[in-house]
């Protein structure tokens, strides 16, 4: 047309800018703009070029992505690097970096001296958020993608069923500018844009929430999940520095404490080698099993605007899907819950212990984290919109407390013993009454070794129980009819901190985090 301009010109209106990013499809995106009393011939000028073209590449970005997954990571990607650097976001200083990893080392000799878990033994490391993103943002998208997976497709079924009857391959598709389509070369299945759209969606959340826990997180492990594949140990300190702000401790024993808490989590998910795949099966377990209320979501995308991603997105988060969950999702999540208080109890307690003689600040710095973990942030809360799932420890208190009796009654050694094996873990009744926890453990060790004396009687000198040959102790297990592990003659109470206002003080009777 005469009036579109030519390349490397500058547009003089919108209705300029439309035509040279929309080709033959601007008539009829103005025409629509007209229709809804938009006037592009009255919008004055010039229009800012870079943020028109991005807000059409950014729609048309997201539809031509092929192969992404049920979760769009590119989108994922750029979202949360977008939202990490939104305060700014500066490289660390040599200092920075320094400090972080001297309290990172500091870390490994203290709790050398309170925990039978070695060093996990990766790299320390100082990041800024940029650099916390791209290292653990592929485990959120892994943790989303099962339940995206179910929520593409209802987003699919919804929005299919809403087009007219005999809209083929190419042809406009209510509220999708023809530009778009323009822009995919003028042709695209119905059904496979809205899988694509519901992933791009999908990665526009998942971004949002990690670039926003890139602004909350100390490490790599304060969330309860192992988030690396290494077993690397990973302070912030731009977040470090910011937490230290708001509080009477000098920044030196505030970093000093976040990094023995983050060395304790590396050792037990680095030596405890069920630990991580047990915790993220379970979320799988979980997000697989969510059924999604199509007439809800209906619902909340009828009126939407498809070229709208933000608008799309907002209706997306706050909860539409109609998340139902089964008597069987109710118990995988309570398998979670405790999973996770006992993993932040653990932490809780062994950092308690390494940091009390060292640390004028140990017992207040403690209780700060506690509340701070058990109240969440908005990163939390859009992940629990994401997978149906809150990653809140809340009883991390009374694992604390747990931890801090058996500690008393058997040492580190017997403490760090219930992390054995995932089918020994205590459960819930033992976080409700923690105090009798050991009486219950050893009661049933008794039962079983009840069972291996009646096996021997059965078959003899044949393997039972354990699957060793009677007769062979293997590491030292006492025989059917002695006391077991919980004999009272086990190893002395240690003379630490845990008895007063320290690992334990104010533990038993607080109730849930």
């Amino acid at each position: 047309m005469s009036d579109q301009h030519q390349p490397g010109e500058t547009p003089q209106s919108w209705e300029e800018m439309l035509r040279s990013m929309l080709g033959d499809g601007a008539d009829e995106v103005m025409a629509e703009m007209r229709e809804r009393g938009i006037d592009p011939t009255a919008l004055g000028g010039p229009p800012d070029p870079v943020m028109m073209q991005y807000a059409l590449a950014q729609v048309q970005k997201m539809l031509s992505a092929e192969g992404t997954g049920p979760v769009n990571a590119d989108v994922a990607h750029d979202v949360a690097r977008q939202v990490a650097v939104s305060e700014g976001d500066p490289s660390l200083t040599g200092r920075q970096a320094k400090d972080a990893t001297d309290a990172l080392a500091v870390a490994e000799l203290w709790l050398d001296a309170v925990t039978d878990l070695p060093p996990a033994g990766g790299t320390r490391r100082a990041w800024n958020r940029s650099e916390w993103v791209e290292a653990t943002l592929p485990v959120w998208n892994e943790l989303a993608a099962p339940v995206a997976s179910s929520v593409s497709d209802a987003l699919a079924t919804v929005l299919r069923d809403q087009l007219p009857e005999g809209i083929d391959d190419g042809e406009a598709i209510p509220g999708m500018p023809a530009g778009v389509l323009h822009g995919l070369g003028g042709s695209i299945d119905p059904a496979q844009m809205m899988r694509r759209l519901g992933s791009a969606v999908f990665g526009m959340q998942v971004g949002q929430a990690a670039g926003t826990l890139s602004h909350e997180v100390f490490g790599a492990t304060d969330v309860g999940l192992p988030l690396l594949d290494s077993p690397d140990t990973v302070l912030l300190p731009t977040n470090v520095t910011a937490f230290a702000e708001g509080l009477d401790a000098p920044i030196e024993e505030v970093r000093q404490f976040l990094a023995v808490r983050e060395s304790a989590h590396a050792r037990l998910f680095t030596h405890v080698p069920w630990l991580r795949s047990h915790l993220l099966s379970i979320v799988e377990r979980y997000a697989r099993g969510i059924t999604i209320d199509l007439d809800a979501l209906e619902s909340q995308v009828r009126d939407i605007d498809l070229a709208d991603s933000d608008a799309l997105r907002s209706a997306l988060s706050g909860g539409v899907f109609g998340l139902q969950n089964t008597d069987e999702q109710k118990a995988v999540l309570l398998n979670l819950e405790t999973t996770l208080a006992l993993v932040e109890g653990w932490v809780d307690e062994v950092s308690a212990v390494a940091t009390l003689p060292h640390l004028p600040h140990a017992i207040p710095l403690r209780e700060m984290i506690r509340r701070r973990r058990a109240a969440g942030g908005p990163a939390e809360q859009t992940f629990s919109t994401l997978v149906g799932l809150e990653l809140r420890p809340r009883r991390s208190r009374d694992a604390a407390t747990l931890f801090s009796i058996v500690a008393r009654a058997q040492g580190t050694t017997g403490r760090d013993a219930v992390w054995d094996h995932p089918d020994l873990l205590p459960g819930t009744q033992d976080l409700d009454d923690p105090s009798g926890y050991l009486v219950r453990r050893e009661a049933a060790e008794n039962e079983h070794a009840d069972v291996d004396a009646a096996l021997k009687e059965i078959f003899g000198e044949e393997t039972v129980g354990d699957d060793r040959p009677t007769g062979d102790t293997g590491s030292g297990d006492t025989p059917a009819d002695e006391d077991g592990p919980a004999a009272e003659d086990g190893p002395a109470a240690e003379d630490g901190p845990a008895d007063e206002d320290g690992p334990a003080g104010g533990a038993k009777g607080e109730g849930q985090a």
